[in-house]
């Protein structure tokens, strides 16, 4: 009999979209590949660019918050397996699995720590460094409490992993490092791409949606692109991503090569088109999609230290990691003029996507601690206090503001 597998979203995944939408898909087809009935709820509302998860057999469920509904469904699915996505969603629906589904095994995907994200933006905000009083903020509280509360924490970066266990002292037990599952790229492959002579301009790409995004776009305009205009006055910069708003709209300007092109249905294509990514994040957390799409794609990166965390580890990037915005620049244009150095940033773009990133590799050792976590189940939440309090906690609070609520609402 099939395993079955209730994810509950946080959105309804938009992989063309977002890393965070990839990232789910990828999930899906790990438990595919495991023959998992796939159900995924989500009290969110679609929008035109979701995935219709059906046409991969898995179930869509439109769920409701802090209402009973979701408790019958519960009780009739009766999964082996829960993913929340995001702890935010952890939050909402975790005390109810927890009731009605003891013995599921409750995984959250973090997608990227937002209380890191979130205290990076605030200590941005403020111009000043980074530090212990701004990670330890409301949200990573919120983060952290959720990964105690689950048996497994998916983390999708070294860098979030070390934070968790030397900042925050997670038990390393209750985490797994879970990058980007990503296919081999062959030598084939890279022979179809588009050649250094075959491709111009820039490009950066991002949901407009995620603050650091928006934030990067702004700081091209204002202060990067300036630059690297001035010594190539025939380029252009392609701004790709979902979502754009008239701010972002607004940025548009033809006479100084700043072309705000909007949502990308193809990103690979705009991607192997462009010569060089920009990357320059001054805030955010997590795994960048953008890079990763670039190094599928053969296009070298010029980035910022906060857009390359967690994903070179020893092996040299596919590009520059620059922190000033002149240094950047210059970076940017080396790479646009010389095709030498273009071809050996791109060499090393493949060799991190096949040394780091592999599929197979990931997957397995994805299975076998789901394994292990079933196996050792009880002894896991025995062994884990502090997640046993602040489940005991969350019943108490959570629990009966969402039945006050449900309450409220059927006046």
């Amino acid at each position: 009999m099939a395993k079955k597998l209730l994810i509950i979203g946080f959105v309804w995944p938009e992989p063309k979209s977002s890393a965070a939408g990839s990232r789910m898909m990828q999930l899906i087809e790990f438990f595919k590949g495991q023959n998992y009935q796939i159900s995924f709820a989500s009290a969110c509302a679609k929008s035109e660019n979701a995935f219709d998860l059906t046409s991969i057999e898995v179930s869509q469920v439109p769920i409701k918050l802090n209402h009973y509904s979701f408790d019958e469904f519960l009780k009739g699915l009766q999964p082996d397996v829960v993913l929340f996505d995001r702890f935010m969603v952890e939050e909402q629906f975790g005390w109810r699995v927890a009731e009605h589904c003891p013995n599921a095994i409750r995984i959250l995907d973090t997608e990227d720590l937002h209380g890191l994200r979130k205290g990076r933006q605030q200590a941005f905000k403020d111009s000043v460094v980074f530090n212990k009083p701004y990670l330890f903020n409301d949200h990573a509280k919120r983060e952290i409490a959720s990964i105690y509360r689950s048996d497994l924490s998916l983390i999708i970066s070294e860098a979030e992993m070390e934070i968790l266990k030397q900042d925050f002292k997670v038990d390393e037990n209750l985490l797994f490092y879970l990058p980007f599952m990503l296919d081999v790229i062959l030598k084939e492959d890279v022979n179809k791409l588009p050649k250094f002579q075959e491709r111009s301009h820039f490009i950066t790409i991002g949901n407009f949606l995620h603050e650091p995004n928006y934030n990067a776009v702004l700081y091209l305009k204002e202060t990067i692109w300036p630059l690297i205009r001035k010594q190539l006055p025939k380029a252009e910069l392609h701004v790709y991503g979902a979502y754009a708003s008239q701010k972002v709209n607004q940025l548009h300007n033809e006479k100084e090569g700043f072309l705000i092109k909007g949502f990308a249905e193809d990103v690979n294509q705009v991607m192997q088109r462009a010569k060089i990514c920009l990357a320059p994040l001054r805030f955010g957390a997590g795994l960048k999609g953008k890079l990763v799409d670039a190094m599928q794609n053969g296009t070298p990166c010029v980035m910022t230290p906060i857009a390359a965390e967690g994903m070179f580890s020893a092996l040299p990037p596919n590009g520059f990691i620059e922190d000033t915005p002149e240094a950047f620049a210059e970076k940017a244009m080396q790479l646009y003029k010389n095709e030498v150095l273009w071809a050996e940033k791109q060499q090393n773009g493949f060799e991190i996507i096949n040394a780091r990133f592999n599929k197979n590799e990931h997957q397995e050792k994805f299975l076998k601690a789901i394994l292990e976590t079933s196996q050792q189940l009880d002894d896991k939440r025995q062994n884990n206090f502090t997640g046993q309090m602040l489940q005991h906690h969350t019943l108490q609070s959570s629990k009966f503001m969402g039945k006050w609520i449900e309450e409220k609402n059927k006046d």
